[in-house]
């Protein structure tokens, strides 16, 4: 260790440079390593994949609730709607049925999709990287969870560092 006014030698403990009685710097501490990072890396991608269950039960929930209420409302139901806009005897159109078909199977596909994308990034495979992506892509239309939690999942996702940091899980 040098004196940073004059460069004479010091030993270790000293206090003040015994030559011009400049004061010896503190020894700067040591920057912390990959390790660090990396479990930090860790917890992030564990608290999203967490995230990524609580949105999958969270879709299932809320579409399970909005198909029974329209199929309810659309193809007849309970007599409060006796009023709906098929109460007059006419039977409702007949693309009616297979939209409702869709709708249920993409609610499913949804939620699968999520769960699948919570499963592999809890377990930190590389599969499970790319389902994530894919699915936070797919619910970037699905203003306003499912938008802030795809763009959550492309930054922790994507870029060198971030697929590095995963790689090395």
């Amino acid at each position: 260790m040098y004196c940073s006014g004059c460069g004479r030698a010091l030993t270790a403990g000293q206090a003040v440079c015994p030559q011009c009685g400049r004061p010896v710097a503190p020894p700067v501490p040591p920057v912390p390593g990959f390790e660090f990072e990396l479990a930090n890396y860790s917890s992030r991608v564990k608290a999203l994949a967490v995230v990524w269950f609580v949105y999958a039960g969270l879709s299932l929930l809320l579409g399970f609730a909005a198909l029974s209420f329209a199929r309810t409302l659309l193809l007849g139901g309970p007599s409060i709607w006796a009023n709906g806009p098929w109460a007059h005897g006419s039977p409702p159109p007949a693309w009616i049925l297979p939209v409702m078909h869709i709708a249920w199977l993409s609610l499913l596909i949804r939620s699968a999709l999520a769960v699948v994308a919570g499963w592999g990034l809890l377990e930190h495979a590389q599969w499970g990287r790319i389902v994530a992506i894919i699915a936070a892509i797919l619910s970037l239309i699905r203003f306003p969870l499912g938008t802030a939690l795809g763009i959550w999942t492309l930054v922790m996702l994507l870029g060198y560092r971030n697929s590095t940091l995963y790689r090395q899980l």
